[in-house]
């Protein structure tokens, strides 16, 4: 039975599938999302992972850089992203009582940090010259992501052929080891380009260079903000703003074949029709729908495989440092390296690789309550509790898939807490908060458990691999869909999640462009 015919049907409830929602409806069009679980939101959501315990955490996504002012304006979303004052904070592995801490406000208090650690006095000005000398892709290619695609040999000539060179056409590695002279400052800069994805430093595919594109352009500067509420602020926004605008959203409502033509299939046996349908699934996801309703597929080259695993924990108190000149309240405000030396990112790479867990782990750590004391109630907040967040990189997929998942968590998690134990002044388990049952408040989110609850093909955060955010010289840009970056091999199909062309992170901009190309088409 057929329920209705829409202007709009989105497959997918994430914030970007909301982000175009809210735009589709205020234009007055009839758009109805349909996720398949019991709450809209996707990877975008503050839950609480503890009975009993009033912590509420960004339990997948959990910071903003790449969401758009203009989106926020347009759709008049009420959101407070705080900035945190001290960038990052980094021990050196091999001796944890230094550690380098970038305080935005202070940079003679950086400069000595960085003398102190690494024992040159030059390496901070080299650090600081190197974000200079990449700024510009912040300036020149974030105002574009909402507008049509620009040609590539554009934006080449506006960034200059030299830093082009650098970022597009040669590995990472190489504009970072010209550019700084330590293992440490070096790694510091490389993990932007690892985040959820699997490569090293001297990778010929790029994979590494198009992640650090995409960290260091954000709001065009790069900068990475704390949503106040957590992430399901956001995405609850989000979804005010598409419900008053009049978007229908259906929870519970599981998509099971889509035909090229914009004709759906539920899980219920309900059909309904669009006369465009957005997808807010990853491409393989898709692709798999439309095979499912005998329609062709687009037929993804390759399997999408995250890279990560993401430890949340709740804490009675921020740990001990082995560092005596840097508090633990600044040293985890920002973002925590632990052994992500640039020779410690190759080398956990290729012990990943050979399909072993990687020995350190390397991984990044944020305190989230220390900018937004909000996400606790105030029984912890008084208590002195804290959140930690900890992001593990260099964990393909492969190397959980197809085992006993509540294995492959416990393997991770010892992992995590050896990386860390490696640098604190004190054991992470000595500091982490009890549950009223007695349980710990610590729990792992391997790239397995990301397909299993959010239909995330391999756990791949992005939907696949990023790609650059402007169009080739000899792309064809002569529809709408082709403009935007959102197009499918059918007309009647656009992508408006992390898998377009400008997708990845919580940014709606998948969303956004999904939306113009749809309006222009529906006229």
């Amino acid at each position: 039975m057929t329920s209705g015919i829409h202007d709009v049907v989105i497959i997918g409830g994430g914030h970007n599938s909301l982000a175009a929602a809210a735009y589709l409806a205020r234009a007055g069009k009839d758009v109805v999302i349909l996720e398949r679980l019991a709450h809209p939101g996707g990877a975008a959501v503050s839950e609480r992972p503890w009975a009993g315990v009033d912590a509420r955490l960004s339990r997948y996504s959990y910071l903003v850089s790449l969401l758009p002012r203009r989106v926020i304006d347009d759709l008049g979303l009420r959101i407070d992203l705080r900035r945190r004052r001290f960038s990052s904070y980094t021990p050196e592995p091999s001796d944890p009582s230094r550690g380098i801490l970038i305080d935005t406000m202070d940079a003679a208090a950086t400069a000595h940090s960085f003398a102190r650690t690494t024992g040159d006095p030059a390496e901070a000005a080299r650090f600081a010259e190197l974000s200079a000398r990449v700024a510009p892709l912040g300036r020149t290619i974030f105002p574009t992501m909402t507008e049509p695609l620009p040609r590539a040999s554009a934006v080449r000539e506006r960034l200059g052929g030299e830093l082009w060179s650098a970022i597009v056409e040669r590995p990472l590695g190489e504009l970072l080891r010209s550019s700084l002279d330590t293992d440490l400052a070096r790694g510091i800069a490389m993990t932007d380009g690892l985040i959820g994805t699997f490569s090293h430093s001297g990778d010929e595919t790029l994979r590494q260079n198009r992640c650090y594109l995409y960290h260091v352009i954000g709001g065009g500067s790069g900068d990475w903000d704390v949503p106040v509420g957590g992430m399901g602020r956001v995405t609850a926004e989000l979804e005010r703003a598409a419900r008053d605008a009049g978007a229908g959203i259906r929870t519970n409502a599981e998509v099971i074949s889509l035909s090229p033509d914009g004709e759906l299939v539920l899980a219920d046996g309900r059909r309904l029709c669009g006369r465009l349908v957005l997808s807010g699934v990853g491409p393989a996801v898709l692709d798999g729908l439309l095979a499912a309703g005998g329609g062709p597929s687009g037929s993804p080259d390759a399997r999408p495989e995250g890279a990560q695993v993401k430890v949340n924990m709740l804490l009675r108190r921020l740990p001990r440092l082995r560092d005596a000149e840097v508090s633990p309240e600044a040293a985890f405000a920002g973002t925590f390296h632990v052994n992500e030396t640039l020779s410690q990112l190759d080398a956990a790479y290729e012990r990943a690789a050979g399909g072993g867990i990687p020995e350190p782990l390397p991984a990044e750590i944020y305190c989230h309550s220390l900018t937004d004391p909000s996400i606790l109630g105030p029984e912890l907040r008084a208590s002195g509790a804290q959140t930690l967040t900890l992001f593990g990189l260099q964990v393909p997929h492969r190397l959980v898939s197809g085992r006993d998942r509540a294995a492959a968590r416990a393997e991770l998690l010892r992992a995590a807490e050896a990386t860390l134990d490696s640098v604190l002044g004190e054991s992470i388990a000595d500091c982490v908060y009890e549950a009223p049952d007695g349980s710990p408040c610590i729990e792992a989110r391997t790239t397995a458990d990301l397909e299993d609850s959010l239909g995330m093909v391999g756990g791949d955060i992005f939907h696949g691999p990023l790609s650059w955010p402007w169009a080739p010289d000899d792309a064809e840009l002569t529809t709408p869909a082709q403009r935007w970056g959102v197009a499918t091999e059918h007309d009647k199909v656009l992508v408006c999640a992390s898998g377009a062309v400008r997708g990845g992170a919580v940014s709606g901009l998948g969303g956004h462009n999904a939306a113009m190309a749809a309006l222009e088409l529906l006229g």
